[in-house]
């Protein structure tokens, strides 16, 4: 048995979104004339009650595209410091959009309003602008922690006061949403621009939705166009993330419900040390001192089970749709095998 839990990316395509995906109507994105691509741009902003979006290759291109929207050269940008957008983007912030970075030390990646506002610099020619702060729902070096819209109103409200844009990296969103049962369109009222990723919990082989303003979109497509995002035939993709928002969204809530049991098992192995709270569907946990996690992810590899190293001696496993209960006993009976010296 083959068990990835190395992320929700490595999913495949259901039966159901193939079908979809090969019936799709499409036609040359870049004049604007794929129907597929318009329906799902359309269908998210609706969702979000936002005026516009637009279909991109990853999450990784939509973040960088509206941070690069939102600032000028010189400016600052406010994230946690396990932020994605910080960490896992290439330093694509310093190349993309000649801004600096204000690392913030959050819980499990997590703001506040006050500790954003402590670190807003001054008018002052010494220091950079500050001008756009950026969360992450769900934080992925949390554990999969989230906010739920009353932790991120006063951020809202703050970032208005002062002058600043927002914006969500909201790759797994959907996985906090099912914990919260928050409304989208409270999201779309407090941020400027939102990423939405379709390739991980919902499912989708590829594709990430970026929202804002009309104007904000408009000037989203030209620097899309210059990372070289302008793609063609692109619906084929998109009628696979119309089927996942269709089809795909309730059945999260199952993948928390695994990671939690997945949890219970590994808080009583005597080689763990710490487990973080399981809030959605990432287990992040800690070994002992003397354990190594390549040697742990080298014992589980060799029993068909992919996870992986997170740090020294910290490992990561994330449940998804194609982790069936099965693979999960069969998991938790790999580790009470592994081997491990005091």
């Amino acid at each position: 048995m083959i068990v990835d839990l190395r992320s929700d990316t490595v999913t495949k395509p259901t039966a159901g979104m193939l079908n979809a995906m090969f019936s799709a109507k499409v036609g040359d994105d870049v004049y604007g004339e794929d129907e597929t691509v318009n329906k799902l741009e359309a269908k998210v902003a609706d969702l979000f009650g936002m005026e516009a979006a637009i279909f991109c290759p990853s999450g990784t291109m939509t973040n960088q595209i509206a941070i690069k929207c939102s600032t000028n050269p010189l400016d600052e940008v406010i994230c946690d410091e396990t932020a994605h957008v910080y960490r896992y983007e290439g330093g694509g912030i310093a190349f993309n959009s000649s801004a600096s970075v204000r690392v913030l030390y959050g819980d499990r990646g997590r703001l506040t309003p006050e500790l954003i506002e402590t670190n807003i610099n001054p008018d002052n020619i010494h220091h950079p602008k500050s001008s756009l702060v950026v969360l992450e729902n769900t934080v992925n070096r949390g554990g999969g922690s989230y906010y739920r819209v009353e932790d991120i109103e006063p951020i809202y409200h703050l970032c208005r006061l002062k002058g600043l844009s927002l914006h969500l990296d909201g790759a797994r969103l959907f996985n906090a949403l099912a914990e919260t049962g928050d409304d989208l369109k409270d999201y779309g009222r407090m941020f400027d621009t939102i990423s939405i990723c379709l390739s991980k919990g919902l499912g989708a082989p590829v594709g990430s939705v970026l929202l804002g303003s009309h104007e904000m979109i408009q000037r989203a497509r030209r620097v899309r166009k210059v990372l070289g995002g302008g793609w063609r035939q692109a619906g084929y993709l998109a009628a696979a993330g119309i089927y996942a928002l269709d089809h795909h969204i309730e059945r999260l809530k199952e993948d928390h419900a695994q990671a939690r049991i997945l949890e219970d098992a590994l808080r009583k192995l005597p080689y763990i040390v710490g487990v973080l709270p399981v809030e959605t569907n990432i287990v992040i946990f800690e070994l002992d001192d003397n354990f190594k996690s390549e040697n742990f992810v080298s014992q589980l590899n060799h029993q068909g089970i992919k996870c992986n190293k997170f740090g020294m001696h910290m490992v990561r496993m994330v449940t998804h749709l194609d982790i069936t209960s099965e693979m999960i006993g069969y998991t938790i009976e790999a580790l009470k095998k592994v081997h491990y010296h005091h």
